[in-house]
């Protein structure tokens, strides 16, 4: 399994929704530019679908996690971050990404640097790949506690 060190920042190409990466740099962009309707075209509009994040929890269901991006998108803070030290596993019908984001949280003149391991699963969906699950963790307990606070 092949390492990939060049990070996913949303400023790549995202014209191919059959392509792993450019699905990755969907999401990213999205992220980045708190674009909200990118982002629920990033995601699969369902019930099915689970994320479990530091600000949000375990969240079901696309209305429960447009609910955090919402907040981040809607929030006093900036959010930037980037996908890199990552895998892509191949599934049957779909893929995983698991790595690594960096990045930070800007608000007034505080300045938090992230690091945040983080996996996502897509289901390829009329020829398209749908975000299916996400999954994030910050392994720093005084890290998680300041992001939270700065991000509330």
């Amino acid at each position: 399994m092949k390492t990939i060190q060049k990070a996913i920042t949303g400023n790549e190409n995202f014209n191919d929704l059959k392509n792993p990466i450019q699905v990755l740099a969907q999401f990213y962009s999205a992220f980045n530019n708190q674009d909200f309707e990118l982002m629920s075209q990033n995601w699969l509009q369902n019930e099915d679908i689970a994320m479990d994040n530091p600000l949000g929890g375990i969240k079901r269901g696309w209305d429960e996690i447009k609910s955090v991006y919402s907040r981040i998108f809607n929030g006093k803070a900036k959010v930037y971050v980037e996908f890199y030290d990552y895998t892509i596993v191949n599934l049957d019908g779909g893929f995983c990404a698991i790595g690594r984001e960096r990045g930070y949280v800007q608000i007034n003149e505080q300045n938090l640097e992230l690091a945040i391991r983080t996996s996502r699963v897509f289901k390829l969906i009329n020829r398209k790949y749908k975000q299916v699950h996400h999954h994030g963790s910050i392994e720093t307990p005084q890290l998680l506690k300041e992001y939270q606070e700065l991000v509330k």
